[in-house]
């Protein structure tokens, strides 16, 4: 056990989010702004409070539509003194953000950080239909060294992957496509009642096995839309939290473990990262998996969030299928409530930091039609394959 929790010391105070959109006119800084500034003034701060920011995965990506805006160029555009700032895409993934904000207000370098995610891929892809395809990432300017072992094995998109780890659970714990399907349908349901959400028509179970089979056995509803969108968080020293206009959201726990190979395939296909995330969390607080009231899973294809209800304890290692049979646990009036906005399913993918501002919209009871019964836990997990991370956050 640790000695010290220092994410204990550390709260979300404000949360921002700009329109969202497939896709949007507005550019991928002006998004970010209108994210940022949101965030500012919801936490009753100005500009001149701000003395850190962090994204994932920030300017590495050469202002791609993966990441079109990193701590540089925000930093610059906002007229920020900062004492620290960060951004890379090494680290636990999509709430990378959140977690090494968190570490430096908890170091002492910070009082109030901003930390930000901004995502055009739906203006991309009107232009350039393969702007995420993996072969991009082989050869050229996006080149990576650990994606050429895929491609020429005609592993041209993540879903490839996802694949993988869908059969493998199917496999080894008898996981039918109907119950996968209530994780698409769960998602549709909750995003009829987000007025941000792209996709808000009714969704039944036979429209989603009408739906294109993309990569056997996972089809077009099992992957998240791709969107125009900006998140902010800010995240607050505990000492600084409570000056502001909402009560402090307290990170009790942070999960962020990898103690298995950097790969998408030489790892547990039916656990993922998301196993050590989830033990290491749990190591560092008191609380228990029945104390959650809600969870904000990642769902950028729907095997993920039934990896994630398992790796986080919420329900017994390979009975997720069991666990989200018919819908009713996962409903929002239901004993575990999931992906409240429409997840990136339906709502549209604002790729981890939606799922943060989510979890702190519901924990305030702002969510208007779709909010849930009053609670004070709830985690918000994010990653896929190697990349994995989790923030367990409670309003007192």
């Amino acid at each position: 056990m640790f000695d010290r929790i220092f994410e204990k010391d550390v709260a979300i105070t404000g949360v921002g989010q700009s329109e969202v959109g497939r896709p949007v006119a507005r550019s991928g800084m002006r998004l970010t702004l209108d994210a940022c500034l949101d965030a500012i003034a919801d936490a009753g701060l100005t500009r001149a409070d701000i003395d850190g920011v962090a994204c994932w995965p920030g300017d590495n990506n050469n202002g791609d539509a993966f990441s079109p805006v990193g701590p540089n160029a925000l930093i610059g555009t906002l007229g920020l003194k900062v004492n620290w700032y960060g951004g890379g895409y090494e680290g636990p993934g999509p709430l990378a953000g959140i977690i090494n904000g968190a570490m430096a207000i908890a170091s002492g370098l910070c009082r109030h950080v901003l930390v930000f995610r901004t995502i055009t891929e739906a203006s991309r892809r009107k232009v350039d239909k393969n702007a995420s395809a993996l072969t991009n990432k082989t050869i050229g300017r996006d080149s990576s060294f650990f994606w050429q072992w895929y491609t020429p094995f005609n592993v041209l998109s993540a879903i490839n992957l996802m694949a993988l780890y869908t059969q493998r659970h199917f496999h080894e714990y008898g996981t039918t496509p109907e119950q996968l399907a209530q994780i698409a349908l769960t998602c549709r349901a909750n995003a009829a009642l987000n007025p941000k959400a792209i996709y808000r028509t009714p969704l039944s179970l036979d429209d989603y096995f009408a739906s294109r089979m993309i990569s056997t056995p996972l089809r077009v509803l099992d992957c998240d839309v791709h969107c125009d969108a900006s998140t902010a968080i800010i995240l607050s020293r505990a000492d600084a939290a409570n000056d502001g206009p909402n009560p402090p959201i307290r990170l009790e726990a942070i999960g962020a473990a990898l103690h298995q190979p950097w790969s998408w395939d030489q790892i547990d296909l039916t656990a993922t990262a998301a196993r050590d995330v989830g033990e290491m969390m749990w190591a560092r607080t008191d609380l228990k998996p029945k104390d959650v009231g809600s969870a904000q899973l990642y769902d950028g294809f729907s095997i993920l969030t039934m990896i994630w209800l398992e790796a986080l304890g919420l329900c017994p290692r390979g009975e997720s299928g069991r666990f989200v049979e018919g819908g009713r646990r996962i409903a929002r009036d239901g004993e575990l409530p999931i992906n409240t906005n429409g997840g990136q399913l339906s709502g549209g993918r604002t790729h981890g930091l939606g799922y943060v501002h989510e979890a702190c919209t519901q924990l305030w009871g702002r969510a208007g039609e779709r909010q849930i019964a009053p609670h004070h836990v709830s985690v918000v997990a994010a990653g896929g394959g190697p990349l994995g991370g989790s923030v367990l956050l409670v309003r007192d």
